[in-house]
Order: C-alpha cells, then sequence, then structure tokens
C-alpha cells in the first residue's frame, strides 16, 4: 500500500477576491487536522486563531499555529475547517474527510466521494443507533 493524494482547492472564505489554491494534500485518515505549510498560510492570508498542541507520527508533541477559516473543496464536495500550520506539504485529516464524506481506496492510492453517498456528504450528526438494532 502507497501513499494516497487528492487533488483539492484552498480558499479563504473572508478574502473572496483572493485567487483559491489548487494544491495536491496527502490524505491521511490517522491525522485529524488539514495541515498546510506556512507559505500555504500566508498565500491565503489567513489569520491566526489559536495555537495547537499536536502530536507527531513518531511521538513528539509540538506546538503549532492554528488559522482559519479555511474553505476546502474536492470535487463537488466542501467543507470549512480550521488548519494546522506545519510541515512542507497540505495533508488532508480526518475532520475535513469526514466532513466532505471521502473515502480513502488504499489499492487505487486515491480518495474519493462515499460511493454510498454519491450525491451530497453525509454524516451522523448525534450518536446513531441503527433501527434494526
Amino acid at each position: 500500500m502507497g501513499l494516497a493524494h487528492a487533488n483539492i482547492t484552498l480558499e479563504n472564505p473572508k478574502l473572496p477576491k483572493l485567487k483559491p489554491l489548487q494544491v495536491k494534500a496527502l490524505a491521511d485518515s490517522g491525522a485529524v487536522y488539514l495541515c498546510v505549510p506556512e507559505q500555504v498560510a500566508e498565500q491565503l492570508k489567513l489569520e491566526p486563531l489559536y495555537q495547537r498542541e499536536v502530536i507527531l507520527a513518531d511521538g513528539r508533541k509540538q506546538i503549532c499555529p492554528y488559522v482559519g477559516p479555511v474553505h476546502v473543496r474536492f470535487d463537488k464536495r466542501g467543507c470549512m475547517v480550521g488548519a494546522v500550520v506545519m510541515g512542507d506539504e497540505v495533508l488532508l485529516g480526518a475532520i475535513p474527510m469526514e466532513d466532505m464524506d471521502l473515502v480513502v481506496l488504499p489499492q487505487a492510492r486515491k480518495v474519493t466521494i462515499n460511493p454510498e453517498n454519491p450525491n451530497f456528504a453525509a454524516g451522523a450528526a448525534k450518536g446513531f443507533r441503527h433501527p434494526r438494532q
């Protein structure tokens, strides 16, 4: 199994005249946040909102700026999230992938719209118990 990437568009909804960025993002369902390099945050003129402590893959903890809002688009889907400023590439974590109802296809090494919900994003808004249980 290799790495999966997604072509996404990032926009600053507070500055609609600012040109959106088309980027190739590493999809990581084990990560939580959208992560962007400092130069992406600067290009989109994203405002610092908070500091976040993140745990890196090697177990180290790091304090990073949290910026936003960011409008993320993939195909016909979109969401609004904040982003952690870190690293040297855009990383698409679980929050934006869940919000847009995207899935990772490991064998194809790609991200796609959830085939169970092809027309619109779906997800649980509260604890869900299937009627047959």
